[in-house]
């Protein structure tokens, strides 16, 4: 099995991963963007849950969209196109992407505009990861001012490391997901 090349700032954790993708609710044939996609890790993973799934991989770095275009072709990730660029603008646009499902949100530069061009999009549910305890203020704010918000469900992980023949955990940094969902 390949393992996924990285950029400064992810991958995102399995684990995260994980409850985000849950928290989505992927469905076969789902049009799914993938915002700040980074190395692409998260996308890979929908792929696995979901058959037929359309992606739109969108990073504003180019060391990004290099890193998730190596990874796609070495997990075999097929029907994904990549977007350089910033997300508002490029979700902004009805050439480019038309509709939207589904949306997981790993970059949170010009949040407010993000969820409302995926909102327009039809997005039926969205899921934002934050560190900063500021975004996950503003993402609530403008999910809540947009009618689509959930929940937010923090995670912490922590993993085993052997420490004088024993072991011990060591803490990963805790994530914020927040949830929006369509009603």
């Amino acid at each position: 099995m390949s393992e996924i090349i990285s950029v400064s700032g992810g991958p995102t954790k399995p684990e995260i991963i994980a409850v985000s993708l849950f928290k989505l609710g992927l469905q076969d044939g789902d049009r799914f963007a993938d915002v700040g996609c980074g190395t692409g890790s998260v996308s890979i993973a929908a792929a696995r849950i979901a058959r037929d799934l359309k992606i739109y991989a969108i990073d504003a770095r180019e060391e990004a969209l290099k890193a998730t275009e190596t990874n796609f072709r070495n997990f075999n990730v097929g029907n994904a196109r990549l977007f350089a660029g910033e997300a508002s603008e490029i979700l902004g646009s009805e050439e480019l992407i038309d509709s939207i499902d589904c949306a997981f949100v790993g970059g949170t530069k010009n949040i407010e505009s993000v969820l409302e061009n995926l909102v327009k999009k039809n997005a039926r549910s969205i899921v934002v990861n934050a560190v900063r305890i500021e975004t996950v203020v503003r993402t609530i704010e403008a999910m809540k001012k947009l009618g689509i918000f959930d929940e937010v469900v923090h995670v912490a992980v922590s993993r085993s490391a052997p420490i004088a023949g024993e072991t011990m955990f060591k803490p990963e940094n805790p994530v914020y997901i927040v949830a929006g969902k369509k009603h």
